[in-house]
């Protein structure tokens, strides 16, 4: 496990700079998007507040993030009895916007056992450790995949395409406890990188927006993602993941992906 306590430390201008564990596959100078939605996540709860839960955050990665001097906005755009939304964006240092993005929060109430579609979990005891299962950066820098323990149910190979992977990610900001959807954001924004279908080496797959959906809970500290990319021939793609715990689906995470060889 990473001897780093988080991914980004708050600095006292209320700005945020990322950790070795921030850093993405594309560039050493870059943030990974998971850690980043994590930041953005963190600031829609806090503007709505604890009143209705954050169910779906949609972000839009306007420019590669850069690791340091990030400041993060947000701001409630309406509220109603049963419905919130918000907008966020987080600025580089220079100023400019990097990441836009808005949410939606619904209240909560106790009705019982609801009818629910029946599916069977992935096994987290059935599992194998896969360490650096994200590749790393070719100048050997340390990277996200670093910094977040990995596992492959048994038997499954380390091949392109669809995957489960399993993920334990460390808090969003050091020294806080990160909410159970900042908790997740790390591996929602992973998909593309487990269900690749060529290599780094011949192919890049970035994604200029990610959807998250959580419809509840997830329940202790690892996260299995079941993800799949489609590759079009005309360079569009999607990554869809369905992201689980041991009891079951907590959440889905979409990313269209703008494809090109190298």
């Amino acid at each position: 496990m990473s001897d780093i306590s988080g991914f980004f430390l708050q600095v006292e201008d209320g700005t945020f700079d990322g950790t070795d564990a921030v850093r993405g596959a594309w560039s050493p100078v870059h943030c990974h998007a998971g850690p980043v939605a994590g930041l953005a996540a963190r600031a829609v709860e806090q503007v709505v507040g604890e009143g209705k839960a954050l169910v779906r955050l949609t972000l839009d990665l306007m420019r590669p993030v850069p690791m340091t001097g990030l400041r993060v906005e947000a701001e409630v755009l309406r509220e109603g009895r049963n419905t919130a939304a918000a907008q966020v964006t987080i600025y580089g240092g220079d100023g400019k916007p990097c990441v836009a993005g808005t949410s939606l929060h619904l209240s909560q109430g106790d009705f019982g056992a609801l009818p629910t579609a029946p599916v069977t979990p992935p096994c987290l005891a059935d599992t194998v450790p896969e360490p650096n299962l994200l590749a790393p950066l070719k100048e050997g820098l340390s990277t996200f995949g670093d910094h977040v323990e990995t596992a492959l149910p048994k038997g499954q190979k380390r091949a392109l395409g669809p995957k489960t992977a399993w993920m334990r990610a460390l808090p969003i900001v050091i020294g806080e406890q990160p909410s159970p959807f900042q908790a997740l954001c790390p591996l929602a924004d992973c998909g593309n990188g487990i269900s690749a279908n060529a290599t780094l080496h011949d192919y890049t797959f970035l994604n200029p927006d990610l959807t998250i959906v959580m419809h509840r809970v997830p329940k202790g500290g690892w996260l299995a993602s079941e993800a799949v990319s489609h590759w079009q021939p005309t360079g569009i793609g999607m990554s869809q993941a369905v992201i689980s715990d041991e009891v079951g689906p907590v959440a889905t995470a979409l990313q269209t992906l703008l494809i090109r060889p190298r």
